[in-house]
């Protein structure tokens, strides 16, 4: 019999019998390995070395200008069947996709290291952890992938155990726009990534294989891999419970999955847990709740933005062993970005004096790498085998106006449309204009490896009798009043509307029913000291009728673009809450007032 590792130095073989590189390392994730990978990338220029004396073993990437985010039109989704790719995807014909990027892989490792880079996505021990091989040719990408992985030995271990793994293939080749794709085979669990040197492009393991080829898998295997956060929530009697929730990058969620609870929560006791900030796999347990895992082991954070305000725990890690990409540099070599109230940038992001005129001195998507283990909120049992059980799922976004601060489904069928008509407004994380308003089901828009509609019926493929599901929220940070200003002060604030989504999922909360879902009920959300006047709450809270109306006909067409395969329950549910605004329009012309303390 053919043993997994036979199979797998074959595909090396074949890799680089294409690509012709003029060595072969195979990773064993070492400290010393990581080390001379360090120091290749400082002879070759492709790392700098920042102040070691205030951020000891923490390095500079520069990326090629043209080669700075997710390009989701050169991103392909390639089923046999284009229905099952679905409009949410690019779609090529799996056969036509493999002869334009081997052609494009074709000799392109001459002079090069070809590097094989084992990984585990998910505790080395743990039945929900699923492993992976990436070959690529960056050393970069290698770094980060031993930060963001748990990758070496161990994972080529696991997988001559298991006898499967997701095969990755990466070659930054000419860093040329025109010469670039990121090519997902679901059905052969394959990913192929020619022209980019750009993290979620290039770290196959992150949204390549632990989104869009692990839905795919989740889905034929019976669980679900999400663009979620993971956070635990400790309250004074010493019980945590876990939440896990959907944003689209940059709106939020590492802010969010490191929050540090107001001064008030912390005297009285309260903790919050970081298991994890971008992705969460989530499988039912024999007790029939959701049990989760985070299947990294370090963060790509959004650096701008962050700071002592908005996010002190992701501050505190970045002052060791990290790496950073594009952003500006102080005159004695430390990281800076916008956001950071102190220093001064010298440097922009690609290299140049900082000029203001000439614009932001770091690049909005710019980045850290960093170990999990690093944040000061980081919970143990990110490596638990088992996971954590998931109490509530949270979607979010950001909206300026419409959508409430919070509110809760009223069952699973309705949480699932209520993630599935998520919209929210763009940013920097990919290409193209930012602050426009669009669809993004369970901020899942750019990651899902197949048709939504089939993931939509995957979803509520859960509500079976025996299952323990969990409660489902919708927040938004961002309703803005008419001169555009925010009306929640957000960041550890939020720690209030978590609070009342626990009280929900206990039953020490009734709420509020309104035709759009569950909103607090008078007293129920802690709003004391926040000095917010009735002006200020009033639009946070109140359910706009007509408004609904329009938004959930513009779900309706949304819906319809999935054809015959949309679910029927969601279409029923949304003509369910249809009725129900309709019918409470007609009551009263006069939105409700927030009923809050």
């Amino acid at each position: 019999m053919t043993s997994t590792l036979d199979a797998l130095n074959r595909w090396v073989d074949d890799v680089a019998a294409l690509t012709r590189p003029a060595r072969i390392h195979w990773c064993d994730g070492s400290q010393d390995e990581y080390r001379d990978l360090i120091a290749v990338m400082l002879e070759r220029g492709d790392l700098i070395e920042l102040n070691q004396a205030t951020h000891p073993g923490c390095y500079l990437h520069r990326s090629d200008p043209q080669d700075v985010a997710r390009v989701e039109k050169l991103t392909l989704v390639c089923h046999p069947d284009r229905d099952d790719a679905g409009p949410n995807n690019q779609w090529m014909d799996p056969h036509e996709a493999h002869a334009r990027i081997d052609a494009l892989f074709e000799g392109c490792m001459a002079g090069r290291t070809l590097y094989v880079v084992p990984y585990c996505m998910g505790p080395i021990g743990s039945p929900l952890a699923r492993c992976g091989v990436e070959i690529t040719d960056s050393p970069y990408v290698v770094a980060n992938m031993r930060i963001m992985t748990r990758m070496g030995k161990a994972a080529l271990q696991r997988i001559e155990r298991e006898g499967h793994f997701v095969k990755g293939l990466h070659s930054t080749g000419e860093l040329d726009p025109e010469r670039r794709w990121i090519m997902h085979f679901p059905e052969e669990l394959s990913i192929k990534s020619y022209g980019s040197g750009y993290g979620g492009n290039a770290l196959l393991g992150k949204k390549c294989h632990a989104l869009r080829i692990a839905s795919h898998q989740a889905r034929q295997e019976g669980w679900l891999a999400e663009h979620m956060l993971i956070l635990g929530i400790e309250n004074p009697e010493g019980e945590i419970h876990y939440i896990a929730a959907a944003f689209p990058s940059a709106c939020g969620k590492t802010n969010l999955a490191m929050l540090i609870p107001p001064e008030g929560y912390r005297n009285q006791g309260w903790k919050i847990w970081t298991v994890g900030d971008d992705i969460c796999w989530m499988t039912p347990g024999e007790d029939g709740r959701l049990w989760a895992i985070n299947p990294e082991a370090g963060y790509f954070g959004v650096a701008p933005g962050t700071s002592e305000k908005t996010n002190p725990n992701a501050l505190a890690m970045l002052h060791r062993n990290a790496i950073f990409t594009n952003v500006a540099v102080t005159a004695d070599m430390q990281p800076w970005w916008e956001g950071l109230t102190s220093g001064t940038p010298a440097t922009d992001w690609q290299g140049r004096d900082h000029d203001p005129a000439a614009g932001p001195a770091a690049h909005p998507n710019s980045r850290f790498t960093v170990a999990a283990s690093q944040c000061p909120s980081w919970s143990p049992e990110a490596e638990s085998a088992q996971g954590v059980p998931i109490s509530a799922i949270v979607f979010g976004g950001r909206r300026q106006s419409l959508v409430p601060l919070v509110f809760e489904a009223r069952n699973w069928t309705h949480g699932v449309l209520v993630g599935a008509s998520m919209a929210s407004e763009t940013t920097a994380a990919a290409t193209g204009q930012v602050g426009v308003v669009r669809r993004d089901p369970m901020a899942m828009k750019p990651f899902c490896g197949y048709n939504y509609a089939d993931y939509f019926a995957h979803w509520l493929s859960f509500d079976t009798p025996n299952a323990k599901l969990p409660s489902i929220f919708h927040v938004n940070w961002f309703r803005k009043d008419a001169d555009g200003h925010f009306l929640w002060p957000g960041f550890g604030e939020n720690m209030r509307v978590l609070e009342w989504m626990l009280k929900r999922v206990t039953g020490q909360a009734q709420g509020r029913e309104t035709p759009i879902g569950i909103l607090p009920g008078e007293g129920e959300l802690d709003l004391d000291g926040l000095g917010l006047d009735r002006a200020t709450l009033d639009p946070l809270f109140e359910v706009d009728r007509a408004g609904w109306q329009s938004e959930l006909e513009a779900i309706r067409a949304y819906l319809d673009d999935y054809g015959p395969r949309m679910p029927k329950a969601l279409r029923d549910e949304l003509q369910r809450v249809s009725d129900a605004l309709q019918a409470d329009l007609q009551e009263s012309s006069t939105p409700r007032k927030a009923a809050a303390s």
